[in-house]
């Protein structure tokens, strides 16, 4: 899989394998290329080790064979992360959370304040900078989570079904809102969901993957120009992504390696 539209390589995954205890296979000779500037999602069944890529590539876990290489040196800084679940600290307010990686390094709160302040105003939160979690909803517990992967600014994100918990009104607003955020950072994104219809309408290209074990089946392209407004979901070029995407999905469910 080679650079899109004259994008540079910033990550290649060549011939992983992840096996947990010793036995049970999840990911097995996995290539994927990810490019400056992507939005890539990682679409598949349950169990076909779409979560498990994503954790190799933030370095949570190892690879048990294969190698996993970035092009340039990785900083600090260079990787943000949000979870299916927004996991903030409940006895901090939403800019102290959104302070928490600078933190981490050992940077004071009043250093990061204009960082904070700018992903909160990215977000849409700036009023609620004061609030606790508990004073949020749900998509704005998620929108908090964003802000703190995107306040240094990294390279890459990488999402692991983010918005699956939430109502479809609020997951189409936050779809539109991290296209526009990923506009104003020029950053690279990895998505992991179960939807073919957020895939299509988030990103330029789809992975879809195979499980038992986990591997790439095969990808597809988006290539409606951005910015995507809701129009493009009702148009006929969404329903011939979508269907398109259905189908390589269908055959990764009956695909047996």
């Amino acid at each position: 899989m080679t650079a899109r539209h004259g994008r540079k390589p910033l990550l290649t995954m060549s011939r992983i394998e992840k096996t947990f205890r010793g036995e049970t296979v999840a990911l097995k000779d996995l290539n994927l290329t990810v490019n400056g500037g992507d939005f890539l999602s990682l679409l598949g069944p349950s169990g076909c080790g779409k979560s498990t890529a994503l954790r190799l590539i933030a370095g949570l876990i190892h690879p048990t064979s294969g190698r996993l290489e970035w092009s340039g040196e990785r900083g600090v800084g260079d990787l943000g992360i949000v979870f299916q679940e927004p996991t903030l600290m409940p006895w901090l307010t939403v800019a102290q959370n959104v302070w928490l990686p600078y933190r981490l390094r050992g940077r004071s709160f009043a250093e990061a304040q204009r960082d904070i302040e700018s992903a909160l105003e990215l977000v849409g939160l700036s009023e609620f900078s004061d609030a606790h979690p508990r004073e949020l909803s749900g998509g704005m517990k998620m929108r908090v989570s964003i802000a703190r992967a995107m306040v240094t600014r990294p390279r890459l994100i990488l999402l692991d079904e983010p918005f699956a918990a939430l109502d479809e009104i609020t997951r189409f607003k936050l779809n539109n809102d991290l296209l526009e955020m990923k506009a104003a950072l020029g950053c690279t994104v990895i998505f992991v969901t179960h939807s073919v219809f957020e895939s299509v309408f988030l990103s330029d290209r789809v992975i879809v993957m195979a499980a038992r074990p986990g591997r790439v089946i095969s990808e597809l392209g988006i290539d409606t120009p951005y910015p995507r407004h809701a129009d493009f979901r009702t148009s006929n070029e969404y329903a011939a992504h979508t269907r398109d995407v259905s189908n390589a999905l269908g055959e990764a469910m009956e695909a047996v390696a």
